[in-house]
C-alpha cells in the first residue's frame, strides 16, 4: 500500500513538472504568410483627372445691342452656322466717322486673320499626310521585323497629333471666318432704324456642329461689345487633364501609356501622354497640405464609340504606367524591411522563421520585384512584428 501510494505521488508529481513545463515554453507566434509568386506587374503614378474638350468656343456679342432671350440649353445639339441668339442694335446708337473706320479696320484684320487660318490649315494638312504616311512605312517595317512595335507606336501618335492639329486648324479657319462676318455685320448694320420699321436683327451663328456647353447669359438686355454670351463645343473631341504631384511628373513622359478608369464605363480607357506642362502651381490639399502640380494633358486612344457617353468636365482616374512585366518574380511589399542597409524578408522554414537578405527592383506600393535571394513558392511573413526574430518559432494563421 505505501509502495502503491509513493508511485502514485511521483507520477502526480512529474505530471504537474510536465504541466508548468509545458506552460512556461514559448509559444509559437501566429503569422500571416504568403508565397512568392511569378505574375505581371505594373508600377504606376495614379492621380484624378477630368474630361475637356479640345476645341471650345465662347460667342460673344460682336457689338454692343439688345439681345434677345436665349432659348438654347445645356446640352443641345448645334449645327455650323445655326443662329444661336438674335441681338438688335441699340435704338439711339450710331457710328461717327473714327467708328466706322474702326470697323473697316477690323473688317480688314479679319479678313487677314482668315488668311493666316487657311495658310495654317494648309500646312497642318500637309503635316498630317506626311505623318499618315510615315505611320504606314513604318507600319510595313514594323510587320517586316524590321523595326520594333514602339518606334511604330510612336509614328502613329505622331500621325494622331498631325491629325487632331489639322482639325483644329479647320475649326480655326470657321472660327475666323465667322469673326469676318461678325465684323462685316457690325459695320452693315451699324447705323439706327428709320422710324416706324421693326429694328433690324443680327444672328450670331454657331462656329462649329457640337453642342451648347455652358450659357454665360439668359435673358434678354444690352450687351456691349465682346461680352460673352454663349459656349459651344466639340464633345466628340476630348483630352483629359490630370494634376499630379511634381516629383511624379518628372517621370511621366509625352507618348507613355495612360490607362482611364472608373469612368463609368465597364472597361477601362486607353491613353497616351500628349504634353507635361512646364509651369507647376501651389495647390492646397485636403488636409491643408500645400503641394506643388502639374498639369499633364493626354489624349485617350480607345475607339470614340466606347467612350461616346464621356462630356465636358467628367471624373477619371488616370493611371500612368511607368514600368510593366509579364513574368515577375513578386512577393507583397508589406514583407519587405530594411535590415543593414538592405532589404530582408522572414521566410517560413518548417516552424522557425529564418532572416533572408533579397534584393528588389520594382516595387509599386504593392507588391515587389525579387532579383534575388527568394525562388518561387517560398513563403514569406508579411506584416512582421516586433517579436518575430531570426529562429523564432511562428505559426501560420
Amino acid at each position: 500500500m505505501t509502495l502503491h501510494r509513493h508511485w502514485g505521488l511521483a507520477l502526480t508529481a512529474l505530471a504537474l513538472i510536465a504541466a508548468l513545463a509545458w506552460g512556461l515554453m514559448p509559444q509559437p507566434i501566429p503569422v500571416d504568410v504568403r508565397s512568392a509568386t511569378q505574375a505581371p506587374l505594373r508600377v504606376t503614378v495614379e492621380e484624378e483627372g477630368r474630361t475637356r474638350v479640345i476645341d471650345r468656343y465662347v460667342v460673344s456679342a460682336p457689338v454692343s445691342g439688345y439681345v434677345r432671350r436665349i432659348e438654347l440649353r445645356v446640352g443641345d445639339a448645334v449645327e455650323q452656322g445655326q443662329p444661336l441668339l438674335e441681338l438688335e442694335p441699340l435704338r439711339s446708337e450710331v457710328l461717327d466717322p473714327r467708328s466706322r473706320a474702326e470697323a473697316q479696320a477690323r473688317v480688314a484684320a479679319s479678313e487677314a486673320a482668315v488668311l493666316a487660318a487657311e495658310e495654317n490649315a494648309r500646312a497642318a494638312t500637309a503635316d498630317a499626310q506626311i505623318a499618315k504616311k510615315e505611320y504606314e512605312r513604318r507600319k510595313t517595317l514594323c510587320l517586316d521585323g524590321c523595326i520594333s512595335r514602339e518606334e511604330r507606336d510612336r509614328a502613329e501618335a505622331a500621325w494622331q497629333r498631325a491629325e487632331a492639329t489639322r482639325r483644329s486648324a479647320a475649326f480655326a479657319v470657321d472660327v475666323a471666318r465667322h469673326e469676318l462676318e461678325a465684323a462685316q455685320t457690325a459695320l452693315q448694320y451699324s447705323s439706327g432704324t428709320p422710324a416706324g420699321k421693326t429694328p433690324e436683327r443680327i444672328a450670331v451663328h454657331a462656329p462649329i456642329t457640337g453642342q451648347v456647353l455652358r450659357r454665360l447669359r439668359e435673358s434678354e438686355g444690352v450687351v456691349s461689345s465682346g461680352q460673352a454670351l454663349i459656349e459651344v463645343g466639340n464633345p466628340a473631341a476630348l483630352e483629359v487633364e490630370i494634376e499630379v504631384l511634381s516629383a511624379d511628373a518628372v517621370r511621366i513622359q509625352p507618348g507613355m501609356t495612360v490607362e482611364f478608369s472608373r469612368w463609368g464605363g465597364p472597361d477601362p480607357l486607353q491613353g497616351r501622354v500628349r504634353v507635361v506642362e512646364p509651369t507647376g502651381f501651389t495647390k492646397v490639399s485636403a488636409l491643408g497640405v500645400e503641394e506643388q502640380r502639374v498639369l499633364v494633358i493626354a489624349d485617350i486612344t480607345s475607339p470614340a464609340e466606347q467612350w461616346s457617353r464621356l462630356g465636358d468636365g467628367y471624373r477619371v482616374e488616370a493611371s500612368f504606367i511607368l514600368w510593366e512585366g509579364e513574368k515577375v518574380l513578386q512577393i507583397p511589399s508589406s514583407a519587405l524591411f530594411r535590415h543593414a542597409d538592405d532589404w530582408a524578408v522572414f521566410v517560413l522554414d518548417g516552424d522557425r522563421a529564418r532572416l533572408r537578405p533579397v534584393q528588389i527592383d520594382h516595387n509599386n506600393g504593392f507588391a515587389a520585384e525579387i532579383k534575388t535571394g527568394l525562388d518561387l513558392d517560398e513563403q514569406v511573413i508579411v506584416h512582421p512584428s516586433d517579436a518575430v526574430a531570426d529562429g523564432i518559432r511562428v505559426i501560420p494563421r
